[in-house]
């Protein structure tokens, strides 16, 4: 019998995704976590087969959350299901030790491929994901072509906030960190990505997106 921890804040997600693997499997034990300190509570108790984990979830912390998890189950698997954008976020967290990364917008057949894959053979990513890898290692041009290979994870959730329109108090708030902490990053982030200010950070993520849809 699989067991399966659903990790995931909004309640209806979780009821859907819920129903999806209870009709997939004859038999399977379903459990779910709104939080990730309700998560790591859950995981110190029971054993799981695989957990399907959100990655913004209250408590979270980004990709730590992998080796955090691993640290308490290490034979665990895990499939990030997640509203980033697959094209830009997919790899960093796979490179992290996910087993698997799958967009919340998939199809149902793609969570019910994505859930079998992992489940079976340890690894799941869309086919855009499998070209942007074959590119990868047939012209090994990710480190020259993708802007965010060289931020931490730190700067990358700062990034991500800042593509949302925030304003550094509010990333300060959202991150319980100084708002001169946030300055510090958010200059970092345009050195790296070799722009000057947020519109141009912005612009230079939708290229890289349209480059790896293209390819």
């Amino acid at each position: 019998m699989n067991r399966i921890l659903i990790v995931e804040d909004h309640a209806i997600v979780r009821m859907g995704i819920d129903f999806l693997i209870t009709d997939m499997f004859a038999r399977v034990e379903v459990q779910q976590a709104s939080t990730f300190s309700a998560t790591l509570e859950i995981l110190s108790k029971t054993n799981f087969d695989m957990v399907m984990l959100d990655i913004n979830i209250p408590g979270g912390e980004n990709n730590r959350m992998i080796q955090i998890v691993r640290k308490i189950q290490p034979a665990i698997k895990i499939l990030i299901f997640s509203g980033l954008d697959e094209e830009i976020y997919a790899l960093h967290y796979l490179n992290a030790g996910a087993n698997g990364y799958l967009s919340k917008g998939a199809s149902e057949d793609d969570y019910k491929v994505a859930i079998m894959s992992v489940l079976n053979d340890g690894k799941y990513v869309s086919n855009k994901v499998q070209r942007l890898m074959v590119k990868n290692i047939l012209d090994n041009k990710y480190g020259s072509y993708n802007p965010l290979e060289d931020l931490s994870k730190r700067e990358l959730e700062v990034m991500y906030l800042l593509a949302q329109g925030k304003w550094t108090k509010e990333i300060a708030t959202i991150l319980n960190l100084k708002e001169t902490t946030i300055s510090t990053y958010k200059s970092r982030i345009f050195e790296k990505m070799e722009v000057s200010n947020v519109i141009e950070m912005f612009r230079k993520l939708e290229l890289y997106k349209t480059e790896a849809q293209e390819n």
